[in-house]
């Protein structure tokens, strides 16, 4: 065999263990224009690290978007999740990053529609039966009002982005039931609670199978590294107030990142 067959022969072989094994992902990711859209969960609120340009949206460093991005070297990276953002909001200010180049998009939203920040309050600072009440009301909306929103968010970025690969994202269950919290909410709260996020996380998976998204949950990622865990990846109620509820840069490494990753 020649030296130069015998080299083509080797270049062969090494690319197709490296494609085996995963390793030939990052150049084939180079190749995308990723866009990363969504609330306060994508943009990495409580992780720290916010980037100066991006204000009150408080975009992390330490967000999945970004550390995906780090690993990756995609071929544009635009990153406009927001803090607060609801579907109508992603829907309006956040789409024009989108275009008909765009190939790869992340987001998740849903959790501010049905009014997730307030629902916790009420349950830190009301009784146990308020609590059960306002996440009740939440679910109604959950299966009343927001899938006709999602419907209309996702169809507006499969309109600006036809040929993309869109991966929704779900939330984490906040609460590690009979855990290691001896004070705080009553397991009957943190029970209502989980419930209404694994109710969320489903309406939200049918809603993007509908519209042809891939979904990627983030609970099993989660699972061990709840609230009342003894190693929670997520802040519970905690200064500044607004990182309450919200993954810690721990858990976007752990949690978000390869939950994007195993679906990108």
């Amino acid at each position: 065999m020649s030296t130069r067959s015998l080299g083509t022969t080797l270049a062969t072989l090494v690319l197709g263990v490296a494609t085996v094994l995963g390793l030939a992902h990052p150049a084939a990711a180079a190749g995308h224009h990723y866009v990363a859209l969504g609330d306060s969960y994508s943009s990495g609120v409580g992780a720290g690290s916010y980037t100066s340009e991006s204000g009150d949206c408080k975009r992390s460093t330490a967000a999945y978007p970004q550390l995906w991005s780090n690993a990756n070297a995609p071929a544009s990276f635009k990153f406009v999740a927001c803090s607060g953002a609801t579907t109508t909001s992603v829907a309006s200010t956040q789409l024009g990053a989108l275009s008909s180049t765009t190939t790869l998009v992340s987001v998740t939203a849903g959790g501010n529609d049905i009014g997730f920040a307030n629902v916790m309050q009420t349950c830190v600072l009301q009784s146990e039966a308020t609590c059960v009440s306002a996440v009740n009301s939440a679910v109604s909306q959950m299966q009343n009002s927001l899938p006709g929103k999602l419907d209309s968010l996702y169809s507006a970025i499969r309109s600006r982005a036809p040929q993309a690969r869109v991966v929704v994202l779900g939330y984490p269950r906040f609460y590690k039931l009979s855990g290691s919290c001896i004070a705080g909410l009553s397991e009957t709260e943190r029970s209502a609670i989980n419930s209404a996020g694994d109710t969320l996380n489903s309406v939200i998976a049918k809603r993007a199978a509908n519209a042809g998204f891939a979904w990627s949950s983030v609970v099993d990622e989660f699972t061990g590294h709840e609230i009342c865990s003894g190693d929670a990846w997520l802040h519970s109620v905690t200064i500044p107030i607004g990182n309450s509820y919200h993954p810690k840069a721990v858990g976007q490494s752990s949690g978000y990142l390869p939950a994007f990753r195993s679906a990108a």
